[in-house]
């Protein structure tokens, strides 16, 4: 199952690259980037929830550098912020609860990159 929120370039690239290489029973990608001190429809931080049989008997650690290694591209480039949600599908089964990201604590006001 795909769920998109606001479907954008950045996004999509992001859907695809881990579609392809997790093959996932659930992915959500979420532009979060408007929670954040950073110019209006920027892609620039996103929330991914992702479940896949390829995390079984993986540790939590080690999910989330398969999810940076398949999007080191949008992580040297223009993603600042990931948050990664990677379950197994028995831990998904048992609890599909994901908590809703924090506020923004205004770090990026500071990085000239965002300040132009």
């Amino acid at each position: 199952r795909l769920l998109t929120t606001m479907a954008s370039s950045v996004q999509s690239q992001i859907e695809k690259k881990l579609s392809e290489k997790l093959k996932p029973l659930h992915l959500e990608v979420i532009n979060e980037s408007f929670m954040h001190n950073v110019p209006k429809n920027s892609e620039t931080h996103f929330k991914v929830i992702v479940v896949s049989e390829q995390f079984n008997d993986v540790k939590h650690i080690q999910r989330h550098r398969i999810v940076n290694e398949v999007l080191s591209e949008e992580l040297d480039g223009p993603v600042h912020a990931l948050s990664i949600k990677a379950k197994t599908p028995a831990q998904w089964e048992k609890s599909q609860k994901v908590d809703p990201s924090p506020s923004c604590r205004g770090g990026s006001k500071h990085d000239p990159h965002f300040n132009k």
